[in-house]
Formats: structure tokens, C-alpha cells, sequence
């Protein structure tokens, strides 16, 4: 039997994963790989990026490293899924189940990367001059699957600078912050475990063993 308040996280999920696939393709198929575009200022840019590891521009092991991670994001995802259904068959809050679905919805949105954007897409070239890539049929793409590229572009440089050259180790290097660069998946999973963390007593205060709502 399907749970009624699995409505509210399944609608959340759909629209997470529509706006992070929109943006993404459209970042893919409109800009050239390292176009930056100055959306506010400096301190908020479209940058387009690829990255084939984690979250955040992280790469981890190569080849082998990369299939690891995308078999590793499902089974996780497949984990969170069951795990939020069967939250929601209890009397876990509504809040809980929202930010499981941010989590959930957003390893969905980078798994699809993985899976399906190197059969699908052309590559991306770096530089100026170099045309956008774009839908190539099916399979012909620039990389097998699970070995698709996640797609990149929120941009933060907020503060920028160096540090002293008291400061130990990093003195006189150049200072950035926010560095990383990231996509509306990883916004909505950061999102999702942040809102947790911070709210995890009111969403899992327990009463007598049981999980009650709020």
C-alpha cells in the first residue's frame, strides 16, 4: 500500500531532479567547458565544470575510482529510498521525510550524470571558440556508461585575497572562499544533511522508543 505521506517527498523529489537536469543540460549544451559567466558581480558566477568523482569537484582513484563511486551512489540511494519509505509508514516527522527526499533526490540527480551523460552527450572542449556540446544518438557519447561526467556551475568566490606572510603554512598564498564549485544536487543533499543535523532533535525526538510527529 502506497503511504499518503510519501505525496509531499515524491513531488519534492521530481522537482529537485527537474531543475537540476535543466540547468545541467542547459549549462552543457550552452556553454564551452571553463566558461564562467557573472550571474551577480563577482561573487556569483556560472562556471561550467566537469567533474568525474565526488561532490564538490573531489576525484577519487581514476577509472576504477569512478565506477566505485557511481555503484556506490546507488546502492546508497537505493538504501535512502527504502529507508525513507519505511519512515514514512511510521510516525516519522514531515520535516524527516523532506530532507530525506533532498538527499535522495539529489544523489538521483548526479547518478543520472554518471549513468547516462558520457552516452549521450558530445564531449566539452575547453576554450573559447569551441561549440557547446551537444545530443549525439544514443551510446555514441564521449564516455561509456557509469563513466559520465557530473556537470558543474554554481560558482561563490565570495572572498578573495592572500593570507599574511605570518600566517603558518599558507602565508602569502592566495586566499578564496567558497572554492568549490557545485551543481543543485549537491545543494539539496548538503541542504538536506545540514537541516538534519541542525533540526535532528525536533524531527527525531523520541517518546518512549517511539518517533512522534512535529
Amino acid at each position: 500500500m502506497f503511504p499518503k505521506r510519501l505525496v509531499l517527498p515524491i513531488i519534492i523529489i521530481v522537482l529537485i531532479l527537474a531543475i537540476d537536469q535543466f540547468i545541467k543540460i542547459y549549462v552543457k549544451t550552452h556553454f564551452y567547458l571553463g566558461e564562467t559567466y557573472a550571474v551577480s558581480g563577482t561573487w556569483f558566477n556560472l562556471h561550467f565544470t566537469e567533474n568525474p568523482g565526488m561532490a564538490y569537484g573531489l576525484e577519487f582513484g581514476g577509472v576504477a575510482g569512478k565506477y566505485f563511486l557511481s555503484v556506490f551512489r546507488i546502492v546508497l540511494s537505493i538504501g535512502i529510498f527504502y529507508y525513507l519509505v519505511k519512515q514514512a509508514k511510521s510516525n516519522a516527522s514531515n520535516g524527516f521525510l523532506i530532507c530525506l527526499a533532498m538527499i535522495f533526490a539529489g544523489a538521483v540527480g548526479n547518478i543520472i550524470d554518471s549513468m547516462f551523460y558520457g552516452l549521450c552527450f558530445s564531449e566539452s572542449v575547453y576554450g573559447l571558440g569551441y561549440d557547446p556540446a551537444h545530443f549525439v544518438p544514443f551510446g555514441t557519447g564521449y564516455a561509456g556508461f557509469l563513466r559520465g561526467s557530473v556537470v558543474d556551475m554554481f560558482y561563490f568566490p565570495l572572498i578573495e585575497g592572500h593570507f599574511p606572510n605570518w600566517f603558518p603554512v599558507w602565508g602569502g598564498e592566495e586566499f578564496l572562499f567558497f572554492r568549490p564549485i557545485f551543481n543543485f544536487a549537491d545543494f539539496a543533499i548538503s541542504t538536506g544533511v545540514i537541516t538534519l543535523v541542525v533540526f535532528q532533535k525536533k524531527f527525531l525526538k523520541v517518546t518512549e522508543g517511539t518517533i512522534v510527529n512535529h
